[in-house]
């Protein structure tokens, strides 16, 4: 019953109402903006003037009569930056000085925080810039104006002869100066204006500045920023959940006799999930659930291992599947080709193994409802999970977003998973305390929701003349989005696009392309992962084209170039990182070069990766080299801190990680046998921005699909190896 409550709760999200929202208290300017999602669309070069229907108050900034300038930032930081990214945009527009700004997670309320490409309030899809960008600027744009309004009425002079400046209103011709704290009770009874002009770029002060840091750096050194994992409510309890150790197991039977007895365990609770044992402390709830006896029904759980998986996706790969895109006769380009090149490519489950995991504390509320704390990435979907658990209505869920300690789109889950536990668990205990439940990192590595398995069959021809003229790839895989509330509008025809992406859209020139995927079932919980398709179909696609290069007799740099004629953007990156990276430059023996671009998220990425490779195949990564086109930049730092994140992110993922299942049960349990990269492995690697006066796109997830096929397509060059079985550790490589 439980099950289907949070399935139901998600099929109800709904998108956003619109609404008016102005309101001026204790000497605060509170403001915002709301676009409509069309706006986000269009590329825009050039400042624009916001028509009257346009301006909708939305995301807040709260003026303080202390001088504060705070942005409600309605996207999760999870170590992205986004605070300050998004500060920055309003900073500028507004003319505040940095030090005086300030950033706040803004509450849990779909009216007003929803993010426009999804819906609902939430984060993801690299999305946060792209998403607010409009609706900020537009913001402090208006909270700006009425700051004016406010000292040309006071001191008697047209608005028109008041200017700003690092926060201080000026009127130079009379000499009087105002601090915004000073005007913000005042500005705030103003209405909104309905047209504002926003600034030019080239009149950017803070917007692509290096020099600001960030507004997270001293907290986060000095202990005081606030995670999940941090807060303590007054009584609070630990809570820890055995699950079934099999994909789609279920209670059978409990034993809770030896865990009542363990010192400081308050109750062992049987749940629909699982069996959860309350404690006063952590220890205390992790040595009780080591006590319990429980007996698992597997009738309708995962029994395989991945390699028994594998062999029935080959069988699958037999016969065509639902059909993604098929443009000219591959089949017949195939058969007339001067060469064909086959390949095919595995990868495994990955887990995303954020740093700080799962938790959250729920405390109920005489309404009937409950507050939660937690690094909240899907508020949309959380808050009706809730309150369909308690019996309550969503508003009467309050969600307190703090800090997390990392995600790469683990705490966004479509059917609130970890929050509808913690509630359950807080429900069954009667309320008695909040209820903090707590992931053990064992708990996180064998808990699922990993990126899916997924196998690639490619054939490519050539013809005579070494040109691209046919594609055919075959893709299995579990989607993630079958089943969800995504699903109306991802999956069309049986394909889910995120299965797909990158492959079915590539932007290489080939004249009959053929793509199509199967989407296996399967008990493994899968879910989307740091730049989710792109994870995977980049690589095959990049190290495909690589071969198809060395089949044709050309350099692998120009081979791409000559087939992204009409994709400029993708072709500025690739010519920037083969510049930067001495592309053409001789290599002793040993070493080699790989290069690889795609575009992901809107935002166009080519790797070059310089590598060596011994005697015994262990390679050593010497350099990366990235060049990256985000639209315009908003913050540098943010940029390259991101994108050098993700190249680290996706080489140490194809270096060794993988989850396997024997059995149906998961091999890996901590980072001693599931181990990203470490600090004391990681390249040097440079980030080039190309500059660009297109609108911002996504740095989180971009940077990580050309990583890692650019160091195997250095492997080639250094080694003659192709490597298509990841991690690279399957094919011999250390």
């Amino acid at each position: 019953m439980l099950n289907q409550l949070i399935k139901q709760a998600a099929a109800d999200v709904a998108a956003p109402s619109r609404r008016g929202f102005l309101k001026g208290a204790g000497g605060a300017l509170v403001l915002g903006a709301m676009l409509p999602r069309s706006s986000f669309a269009a590329e825009t070069a050039a400042p624009k003037i916001v028509g009257p229907a346009d301006p909708r108050p939305q995301a807040f900034i709260r003026i303080a009569a202390d001088d504060t300038v705070t942005v409600l930032v309605k996207h999760l930081d999870k170590g992205q930056g986004i605070m300050t990214g998004l500060t920055t945009i309003v900073a500028e527009e507004l003319d505040a000085d940095w030090a005086q700004m300030r950033g706040a997670f803004a509450p849990a309320d779909g009216t007003l925080y929803a993010n426009h490409f999804f819906g609902i309030q939430g984060t993801g899809g690299s999305t946060a810039v792209a998403n607010s960008w409009d609706e900020l600027r537009m913001a402090g744009a208006a909270a700006r104006a009425m700051l004016v309004a406010t000292a040309a009425a006071r001191w008697s002079v047209p608005a028109s002869s008041v200017t700003v400046e690092k926060g201080v209103v000026r009127h130079a011709a009379s000499n009087r100066s105002a601090r915004f704290g000073e005007l913000a009770e005042d500005a705030a009874k103003l209405p909104v204006p309905q047209n504002v002009a926003l600034k030019d770029p080239k009149d950017y002060t803070l917007i692509g500045n290096p020099s600001l840091h960030r507004l997270d750096h001293a907290s986060k050194t000095d202990g005081t920023a606030i995670f999940s994992m941090d807060i303590r409510r007054p009584g609070q309890v630990t809570a820890v959940l055995a699950r079934s150790p099999r994909f789609g197991g279920t209670v059978k039977s409990v034993d809770a006799t030896a865990a009542k007895q363990v010192p400081g365990v308050l109750e062992v609770l049987t749940l629909p999930m699982g069996v959860a044992v309350v404690a006063r402390n952590t220890w205390a709830a992790m040595k009780g659930r080591e006590a319990l006896t429980v007996e698992w029904d597997d009738a309708k759980a995962e029994m395989r291992g991945t390699d028994e998986m594998l062999a029935d996706y080959r069988k699958l790969a037999e016969q065509p599947g639902n059909l993604a895109t098929d443009t000219g006769d591959a089949a017949k380009a195939l058969a007339g080709a001067a060469k064909v090149v086959e390949a095919e490519f595995v990868f495994p489950y990955l887990a995303h193994a954020p740093m700080e995991p799962l938790n959250a504390t729920v405390e109920l509320t005489p309404d009937g409802g409950c507050t939660i704390w937690a690094g909240s990435q899907f508020q949309g979907v959380e808050q009706k999970v809730a309150a369909a658990i308690l019996g309550c209505k969503p508003e009467q869920v309050t969600i307190n977003t703090v800090w997390a300690g990392g995600s790469f789109g683990r705490r966004a889950t479509p059917d609130a998973d970890y929050i509808a536990e913690a509630v359950a668990i807080a429900k069954a205990y009667g309320g008695k305390a909040p209820v903090h439940l707590v992931w053990t990192r064992e708990d996180d590595i064998r808990g699922g929701r990993y990126r899916p398995l997924f196998l690639h069959k490619v054939k490519a021809g050539l013809d005579a003349g070494g040109k691209l003229v046919a594609w055919q790839q075959r893709i299995v895989g579990q989607s993630f989005m079958s089943g969800t509330l995504f699903e109306a509008f991802m999956v069309k025809n049986g394909v889910d696009a995120t299965s797909v992406e990158g492959a079915s859209d590539m932007a290489y020139a080939v004249p009959n392309l053929h793509v199509d995927l199967h989407s296996p079932k399967s008990p493994v919980t899968t879910l989307w992962w740091r730049s989710v398709g792109h994870t995977h179909t980049a690589y095959a696609k990049e190290v495909m084209i690589d071969e198809l290069a060395a089949a044709a007799g050309k350099d692998p740099v120009a081979f791409r170039l000559e087939m992204l004629k009409d994709h400029p953007r993708l072709q500025g990156v690739l010519k920037l990182a083969a510049e930067k990276a001495g592309w053409g430059q001789p290599l002793p023996k040993g070493k080699g070069r790989g290069v690889a671009v795609h575009e992901s998220f809107s935002s166009f990425v080519a790797h070059v990766a310089e590598v060596t490779v011994d005697d015994q195949g262990r390679v050593t990564i010497d350099r990366v080299v990235c060049a990256v086109d985000c639209g315009q930049v908003v913050n540098p730092n943010i940029i390259e801190a991101q994108i050098s994140g993700g190249t680290g992110w996706a080489i140490g993922h194809a270096l060794r990680d993988e989850i396997t299942l024997t059995g149906g049960l998961v091999d890996q349990s901590n980072f001693d046998g599931y181990q990203p990269l470490r600090n004391s492995e990681m390249p040097p690697v440079e980030v080039h921005i190309l500059p660009s006066t297109a609108r911002p796109t996504g740095v989180g997830e971009p940077g990580v699909p050309t990583a890692a096929p650019a160091v195997a397509n250095a492997v080639f060059a250094a080694s003659g190896k192709r490597l298509h079985h990841l991690p690279f550790t399957r094919s011999g490589m250390v």
